[in-house]
């Protein structure tokens, strides 16, 4: 079962997707687009190409739980993607996952021009990462 985690974003929308078995983060990639159309066909694309069943995307939260207007986004774009994908979209809990990913991108020693481009990759592996921990643990 293939996993295709998402870190959904104004101009950069990263991507990590699962191997064939649903344990590992294998393919990763970043979208560059301002224009929600073209993430979704981007998105849905990946999907049919990588044979993709599950898909779960970063739900941004405030640090107390709370939801706030970015919440809202990203719920209105998790719908359009299930509507465009057929495939339900989960929601996970994405605090954190961004400074997670700028610190292990500072400890492997990449520059901070390089952050920009891979960061929110990264986010997305660290996404897909989580859930699929979960969804083992739930399994035993």
């Amino acid at each position: 079962m293939r996993v295709m985690a998402i870190d959904y974003g104004d101009a950069r929308t990263g991507v990590a997707i699962s191997d064939a078995t649903g344990m590992l983060a294998g393919f990763t990639t970043v979208i560059h687009s301002r224009r929600e159309e073209q993430v979704l066909d981007s998105l849905t694309e990946l999907a049919r190409q990588h044979g993709v069943d599950e898909l779960v995307m970063g739900f941004p939260r405030n640090m107390d739980g709370t939801e706030g207007p970015r919440a809202e986004l990203c719920r209105a774009f998790a719908a359009g993607l299930e509507e465009r994908t057929g495939l339900e979209v989960r929601l996970w809990d994405e605090r954190r996952t961004t400074i997670e990913a700028h610190q292990i991108l500072h400890a492997s020693g990449k520059k901070m021009k390089v952050h920009k481009k891979t960061v929110d990759a990264v986010a997305a592996t660290l996404i897909l990462e989580g859930y699929l921990t979960r969804k083992r643990l739930e399994r035993t």
